[in-house]
Parts: structure tokens; sequence; C-alpha cells
């Protein structure tokens, strides 16, 4: 028996193997499009903000997820869980932007073991100095091509693939990838 079969069951026929391990053509044409526009998208988009702001897209999706909380703060927690990060990765994001005087790291008065992020006036700043030029490229780069239709269609799509994610992970809205663009 190889290495990689479980003990207790028999390889499938090669049939059934081929079927279940193969995406369907119309799903592999969906699929390789999906990828091929999330990367051009989000790689023109972290291009442009670097060269422009001088800051990565994770870090513009910090500054707008902070910009809109209460009182331009959260709990890194849940800073984390919004911007579908680990809160590693949200960690050291926020160690840099407070670096640049962007972000304040407190302790939370209502919970010894928690941190709060919190927005700075420069920090604010920093992303509505950022913002027209990163809102001109998500139009170029993703809107301008579409109708109002598609539009509406690809929201409708990215609404229901989230949705399902989050109800079959367990997860009530807020987890998993780093790479937002507000």
């Amino acid at each position: 028996m190889p290495a990689t079969q479980p003990p207790d069951r028999a390889a499938p026929p090669v049939g059934q193997l081929a079927s279940a391990l193969w995406l369907s053509p119309a799903e592999q044409q969906a699929w390789r499009a999906f990828l091929t526009v999330h990367r051009a998208v989000f790689a023109a988009l972290e291009a442009r903000l670097q060269s422009e702001s001088g800051m990565p897209l994770a870090y513009y999706s910090i500054l707008v997820t902070l910009a809109e909380a209460p009182d331009r703060t959260l709990r890194m927690g849940e800073l984390a869980a919004q911007l579908h990060a680990s809160p590693s990765s949200t960690s050291h994001a926020v160690t840099r932007l407070e670096s640049w005087g962007w972000v304040d790291r407190r302790n939370d008065p209502t919970d010894r073991r928690a941190q709060l992020a919190v927005l700075t006036d420069e920090g604010l700043q920093a992303l509505a100095d950022a913002a027209p030029g990163h809102v001109a490229a998500v139009r170029e780069y993703l809107f301008a091509p579409l109708t109002p239709e598609q539009i509406t269609q690809l929201r409708v799509i990215s609404e229901t693939v989230t949705a399902a994610r989050e109800e079959t992970s367990g997860v009530g809205g807020d987890a998993a990838d780093s790479g937002d663009a507000e």
C-alpha cells in the first residue's frame, strides 16, 4: 500500500480519481479567469500605490479599516479579522505603521490581554493623500472595463462566495486573506 494512502481505504478507480481531482472545463475557465484578474488587478494596484504613496496595499487597507472604525480604534484581533489577515501579519504591519507615526498601539483598558490599534492624525492624513490615486486606480483597473450590470454581478458573486466561505468556515464575517483593496 502506498505511504500516501490511508490504511483503511482502497485506491479509487482511475476514472473516479480523474473526475474527483479536476475541475470541469467551465469551472477551470472561470477559476483561471478569476486568478488572472485577481493577480493582475492587485499587482497593478500594489505597484501604483507603492509608486504614488510609498505604501503597500496591505497598509492602505489597515488605514482604511481604522478610519472607518469608531474613534479610529480597533482591537488588534478585530483589525486582523476585518482584514481577513493573520494576527501575526497584522501585528507586523501595525509595527511598521507605528514607526511611521500613522498608528498608535495602546493597551485595551477593558482587557489587559488585548491591544488597540489607533489611527493617528498623521495616519489619517496619509490615507487622505493616498486615497484619490488609489480610487482612480481601482476605477481604471477594475470598473472601467465593466458595464453597470457587470459591476452589480461582480458584487453579487463576490458576496455570495464570501457568505458561503464564512458559513462553511464558521467565521462570522472575518478571516482568511489580506489583500483587500478599499
